[in-house]
């Protein structure tokens, strides 16, 4: 018998059983020199834009008229756009991450595919389908003369066809990753589907709903390829920032550094207040 009876052997069993620990220290320079080389590469050209700015006229350009409707119509765009790929996007994201039918692989790589396709081509696709000569749209103009591209509407479908799988990506993880026996304890009680996705789904599921809102409210106010293809840019009308942005850089440099640092404070102010509210729930 070993010194210390059996409590020390189930302490020496015990010890070997469990994992060695790591120890902190200084973090190996390999991985510390590309770190700092990313960080610098992302920094640096906000650096440059905030170094170069034009801040004795500052003031004076974005209370421009033309700045203020671009801002306002990006703003207001890429909201309703979020709420569009809510409405859409959840569902959606339920259907593929908790039921099975044939196709459902595809249907997921096609929800993705806006993720990796040029938006230019997207915006092309939405030509296509909904112009005037197109797929839908030719019978929306003809029987109810309905046109949609180079209009606001056309900005904001464009916005949910690059925005939405980001929504739809981040449901369907927060779908996959819920404890579902609070749902079948729930359904064992008598409660009805739509009860049980409505109080006990979407509240477990809400962070992952707050982050892909987020996703996909900044992919939206950052589009550029798809709208200006299907939607065009017309001041007032359809031209949303980054076109305001494109536009100035042509002619005035200076303004589009005002309007990149403004879209790019908003930008920041918005995912920063909705990641502690949402994300870190």
């Amino acid at each position: 018998m070993t010194a210390g009876g059996p409590g020390a052997d189930r302490d020496t069993r015990r010890g070997r059983d469990r994992p060695p620990r790591v120890r902190s220290g200084r973090p190996p320079w390999i991985l510390v020199l590309p770190a700092l080389a990313g960080a610098a590469f992302l920094v640096l050209p906000f650096a440059g834009l905030l170094i170069r700015a034009p801040w004795s006229t500052m003031g004076e350009r974005v209370t421009e008229p033309e700045v203020l409707a671009a801002l306002w119509l990006s703003l207001s765009t890429a909201t309703a756009a979020t709420l569009v790929s809510l409405l859409l996007g959840v569902p959606l994201a339920w259907l593929l991450a908790r039921t099975d039918f044939p196709g459902r692989r595809v249907l997921r790589a096609v929800v993705t595919v806006p993720l990796v396709i040029p938006p230019v081509v997207g915006g092309v696709a939405l030509l296509l389908v909904l112009g005037r000569n197109g797929l839908l749209g030719r019978y929306l103009d003809t029987w109810f003369g309905i046109t949609i591209p180079f209009t606001p509407v056309a900005v904001v479908l464009a916005q949910v066809f690059v925005a939405m799988p980001f929504l739809v990506i981040s449901v369907e993880g927060a779908l996959r990753g819920a404890d579902r026996r609070y749902e079948e304890a729930a359904a064992t009680l008598g409660a009805s589907r739509v009860t049980v996705f409505t109080r006990v789904t979407l509240p477990m599921v809400l962070p992952g709903i707050g982050a892909g809102a987020v996703l996909c409210w900044a992919r939206a106010l950052g589009e550029f390829g798809a709208t200006i293809t299907f939607a065009g840019n017309f001041p007032g009308t359809t031209q949303t920032m980054p076109l305001a942005v494109y536009m100035a850089m042509q002619g005035d440099p200076e303004a589009a550094i005002v309007l990149s640092l403004v879209l790019l404070l908003v930008s920041l102010a918005v995912l920063a207040t909705l990641r502690e509210r949402w994300v870190n729930t």
